[in-house]
């Protein structure tokens, strides 16, 4: 029998005994007051987050790619932070991808049995074509989730980097990464119910990883989302804004620079910027390896270990 007594995102919580009794203010303002020790769980494990966001640079860097590996609520997560890489950062919808156990149908429905098996994950990375470039990161809020493991321990085979993101202390899959991050949250406010706070807290992580990384190899000018695709009417009036964010132009200008640099937000900005035109800048934003700051000051800045 498989024993959950020892894994704190099982265990109940003192403070919530009596949720069924409760008023509706009384259980929100509790929920409240256990979401904000998040925050507080999460700032112990920067250290590692810092290491993890090395090696996700490193992988991108080198032309590799980022992978999510979970199940259930955590393959959840990881599948919407990778797609949301698309639009905010222009990445290709192969550079960060998220596996779930049970596939694609396990984003609504659940696939009985499918986190329990290694073998599970494995293949599914064999069909991605992992490879000793990529960066793998497992997430399982209990920390022990076959998938998890398996897809890890598939990871170390082929010599691709691994780190394991888990919300209880002393997890499984820490045992199978390179890079371990903990971050025990604590009893749920519905006991076992690991979407609640186990869940923000590897939102947040994942927030952290994807966002940090992609800052590290120039998607990111100032606070600006420079590579932002303008997919809709929206993120194209978003995209101007950025246009005058970044170079104190007005809208008639960023507007004439955004069509100019087909629709490109960040060679308009660098065309404004360093006063080229679209070829020019395209030449002067490659030798700076995609970074605004490089075409200005002739010199390549990413972000800092």
């Amino acid at each position: 029998m498989m024993d959950l007594s020892k894994l704190t995102t099982e265990t109940r919580n003192e403070k919530t005994m009596n949720l069924d009794e409760l008023s509706t203010s009384k259980v929100l303002e509790l929920m409240n007051a256990e979401d904000q020790t998040v925050p507080v769980s999460i700032k112990k494990a920067l250290p590692e987050v810092a290491l993890a966001v090395k090696k996700i640079v490193d992988s991108f860097q080198a032309g590799g790619r980022l992978f999510y590996i979970g199940a259930g609520t955590s393959g959840r997560l990881g599948v919407l932070d990778a797609a949301e890489c698309v639009p905010t950062f222009g990445t290709d919808p192969e550079m960060v991808q998220g596996l779930i156990a049970g596939g694609e149908q396990a984003m609504t429905v659940a696939v009985e049995g499918a986190e329990d098996s290694v073998e599970l994950g494995e293949n599914d990375l064999k069909a991605h074509h992992l490879s000793d470039k990529d960066t793998v990161v497992g997430i399982a809020a209990s920390g022990r989730t076959p998938y998890v493991i398996g897809g890890l321990d598939y990871a170390k085979k082929i010599g691709a980097s691994r780190i394991s993101l888990a919300c209880n202390n002393h997890a499984e899959i820490s045992n199978h990464a390179e890079i371990a991050i903990e971050v025990p949250v604590g009893p749920e406010v519905l006991t076992g119910s690991t979407r609640l706070k186990s869940g923000t807290a590897q939102k947040m992580v994942l927030n952290m990883l994807s966002t940090v990384s992609m800052v590290g190899i120039g998607k990111v000018y100032k606070n600006l989302m420079v590579d932002v695709k303008p997919t809709n009417a929206k993120l194209v009036e978003r995209s101007k804004r950025i246009i005058m964010q970044a170079t104190e132009c007005d809208y008639e200008a960023a507007g004439d620079a955004f069509v100019a640099a087909d629709k490109n937000v960040k060679l308009a900005i660098v065309m404004i910027l360093t006063n080229l035109d679209k070829n020019e800048a395209e030449i002067r934003l490659k030798n700076a390896n995609g970074f605004v700051r490089g075409t200005i000051r002739g010199t390549i800045k990413g972000g800092k270990d």
